[in-house]
């Protein structure tokens, strides 16, 4: 089963009156909060700094409101760029909502040492008033190792919290008992699903997209995979144990979506689909993705119909192991 692209395609492009984002807008983390999509999206300006811009949906599909400034900005030294006029700043956020606050993940990079993930937060409310309060950033992962795709899971797991991240070339889960983190800790890989044989359209790399959602199957992680072949990045879908979400219950053979429009092969990286997020509205599920790094972009899937068609995949392709 594959996605059904939204007619309206692309639903956030860049705007060349606002510097910070006139070179592109893409990778939105989103939390559905208030009878809305909260869309908080990568915003790059001509000197390739990215930052995060905010816009929100009603009906998941039309924007009815985007700001005309950024809402997060690079602040630490570890973020602010090391190499003028190269690729640098608060990269791929990715958004999960746990008790009053919502745990933002992003990418950081100063354009030199290797991106690493950061951690904030905020509170719910202020999130809800667009009063930015966002808690100062930590890093979380291991210096000098190239670390990103990384998400709190929306649910602890006897009494601790789980890590999805992407180090290497496969998606990595870790446990941790609290998200203090002062700099004498990192993530590690005691958990990983990999990439699948030569052949796959995801045999190259892998990571999530946004945060697991809970169904009554299991919770289900949407992933990009990239193919040795044509380096393409796509789409994919699986689902996870409720009860230890270490454990792949199911993994369709195919990817859900792929580079097929304008907006999708062409761009400032071309062949490029890649999601950050997703919210589902009553029985649909909504996935936003970026375009070729330019655009946004958002598709659909009955999330019934979608669950029982993944269920049906034999579980000897699911290729999940300790590390």
């Amino acid at each position: 089963m594959k996605l059904k692209r939204f007619e309206g395609n692309p639903i956030i492009s860049p705007i060349p009156e606002h510097p910070w984002e006139s070179k592109a807008t893409f990778n939105a983390g989103t939390v559905y909060e208030d009878g809305k999509v909260h869309i908080i999206y990568r915003a790059m300006s001509e000197d390739n700094v990215s930052v995060m811009g905010y816009a929100s949906s009603k009906d998941g599909f039309n924007i009815d409101e985007r700001l005309p400034e950024p809402i997060y900005v690079p602040r630490e030294d570890f973020e602010k760029t090391k190499n003028p006029g190269g690729n640098s700043g608060c990269e791929d956020p990715r958004i999960t909502k746990i008790d009053d606050r919502f745990y933002m993940c992003y990418t950081a990079y100063d354009g030199k040492n290797p991106p690493r993930v950061a951690l904030t937060s905020i509170k719910v409310g202020d999130f809800l008033k667009k009063k930015w309060d966002w808690k100062k950033p930590v890093l979380i992962s291991p210096p000098e190792l190239d670390d990103k795709d990384a998400c709190i899971f929306p649910e602890k797991i006897g009494n601790k919290y789980m890590v999805f991240h992407r180090l290497h070339k496969f998606i990595c889960m870790d446990v941790i008992d609290h998200m203090d983190f002062d700099g004498s800790s990192w993530l590690g890989i005691p958990n990983a699903i990999f990439c699948r044989p030569t052949g796959y359209w995801d045999n190259e790399k892998i990571g999530i997209a946004g945060p697991p959602i809970k169904t009554d199957n299991g919770w289900l992680l949407i992933y990009h995979g990239i193919s040795q072949h044509d380096r393409h990045y796509r789409i994919g879908a699986m689902l996870l144990d409720s009860d230890n979400p270490s454990i792949v219950v199911s993994r369709p053979y195919n990817h859900i979506l792929e580079p097929e429009e304008h907006y999708e092969r062409e761009g400032v990286v071309n062949n490029v689909v890649f999601s950050c997020g997703s919210a589902v509205i009553k029985d649909t599920l909504f996935v936003y993705y970026g375009g070729a790094d330019k655009e946004i972009g958002v598709a659909t899937v009955n999330l019934n119909e979608f669950l029982e068609e993944i269920m049906q995949t034999p579980k000897k392709f699911c290729l999940k192991s300790n590390a």
